[in-house]
Parts: structure tokens; sequence; C-alpha cells
């Protein structure tokens, strides 16, 4: 990790966080919400093999018969708000802070990221939309939602549509994400590698630097999973993206402990 160690320490790494960094101080899973939304809409997921129910479809319909996705966002933002003492315990959340990487990109919906950098006393410029992108601050860590903010109906990617929308890749975040990415490192955490819309950002990161002719100057890049998976090891390292585990961690602590080293490694340097 040595690459990854010294990126961190000059500032040029940034940290892209999934729904796994929020799990591990108990947000709800996608099940929960498929839960809600059958209960909302009086479905019997009974009548519904469990690898047919995708929550990006059942959101779409509840789109359709309740005319919004506001009420679901009322309730998301209700439920997936974690106490702030929880999030003050977090260790997660605290060695992301102490890492300072100047850009965090996420696509949790939820603040628990902006109240962990709150608790711990670090200034953070939230950009959610092209307007945000002007609040740049030199020198302020920013925190980019990279799919949408509670505070923002029109920002959300939950539903099928907005997941397809965001594949052309061509919104001004994604614009924004091309120009951040191209010449620094990336760490991925909290992903479930099935993430449609993130193996298709990585497809396209990889095209990028394929096609420019100067892939051997591309900065490395690390995702971390908390089982190791040789397919997926093999995939990933073909788009130029080496795979990190704590193999000999429980799955549940794994996500910590390689935060934790990585931490103390960028200290000592």
């Amino acid at each position: 990790m040595e690459d990854l160690i010294r990126a961190v320490k000059e500032r040029q790494a940034i940290l892209f966080a999934g729904a796994g960094v929020s799990m591990t101080v108990g947000l709800p899973s996608w099940r929960t919400l498929v839960e809600h939304i059958a209960a909302e809409l009086g479905l019997d997921l009974s009548k519904f093999p469990e690898t047919e129910i995708n929550h990006l479809t059942l959101a779409e319909y509840y789109r359709l018969k309740q005319g919004s996705i506001g009420p679901l966002r009322s309730w998301m933002d209700r439920n997936w708000t974690i106490p702030e003492d929880a999030l003050k315990a977090s260790r997660v959340h605290e060695l992301i802070c102490r890492l300072d990487f100047p850009i965090v990109y996420t696509t949790n919906f939820d603040r628990n990221l902006e109240t962990a950098f709150d608790l711990h006393g670090k200034d953070y410029v939230k950009i959610v939309n092209a307007k945000d992108i002007a609040r740049i601050r030199s020198e302020v860590p920013q925190i980019v939602k990279y799919h949408g903010d509670f505070d923002d109906d029109e920002s959300i990617v939950i539903a099928e549509t907005d997941y397809l929308d965001r594949l052309s890749f061509e919104s001004p975040l994604d614009i924004k994400f091309r120009s951040d990415a191209l010449g620094k490192t990336i760490l991925f955490i909290g992903y479930s590698m099935t993430d449609l819309n993130i193996r298709f950002l990585l497809h396209r990161l990889w095209k990028t630097w394929s096609g420019s002719g100067f892939e051997r100057n591309r900065p490395q890049s690390y995702v971390f999973m908390l089982r190791p998976n040789p397919i997926e090891e093999a995939v990933l390292e073909q788009w130029g993206l080496q795979v990190l585990t704590e193999k000999d961690c429980p799955p549940e602590q794994a996500l910590e402990v390689f935060l934790a080293k990585l931490s103390d490694a960028v200290e000592e340097r």
C-alpha cells in the first residue's frame, strides 16, 4: 500500500464512500427500504421471488403510484439519520476525518459524513449540484453527494430512471469527478461491486485513460473489499484498480481495521 499511503499523505487521494460506511453505525439496509415501500403500497412481497425484487424498480413504481418520491425521501431522512452520539463513537467516521482526504465522494443520501465532520471539528464544503461547485474553497475538504442529498428531492438518485439517466455520465458532478479523478489516486470503500452504477463509473474511468495513450501514467487506485474474491479482483485489476482486503479479519470489523492501519501508516510517514 505504499503508493496509497504516499498519496494520502500528500493529499493526492480521493475517497469514494458507499453505503457500507453508514451501515457500520446502523443505517438500515436496502431490504428495509424495499419492505417499507411494499407496506406503503400494499404489496405482498411473498408473491414475488426475492431475486425479482429490485429496490430501483420498486422505487420507480412508488414514484408512478404516488406522483413523487418526496414522501419516500422524507421517510428515509427520518429513518436513516444516525444519532450524534453513535457517530461520535464511530471509529470508521473518526478515521475518515483523521485521514483528511481533500475530496470525499459519497453515493449516500444521508448526512452522516457531514455530521461526523462537524462533530470532529472539521470544516468542509458540501457539493450536491452545479451551483455548489462555485463554493469550493482552497484547502477546505469537499463532500460531494454523488447520488444526491436529502435536502434536495430533485438530486436523489434512487429510482431506476434516475440510475439510467446517470449512466450518460455527463451531469455536472460526473464532469467534476472525471476532472478530479484523472490526476489522483482513488480509494473506494463501503461498496458492493454488484452496484452497476459504480461498475460503470470504474469502467468509464479506465476507458478514458486507455484511450488517452498515457495509461501507464495513471495513478494507482484501490477498492477495499470485506472478503477476498478472486473473480472480482481479476476484473477490477483489468480496469486498473487494486483490490485490498483484511483476510484474517471478520467482515464486520474489516473496514475499521483497514482504515486504522492506513491512518497509522500515514501518520508514521
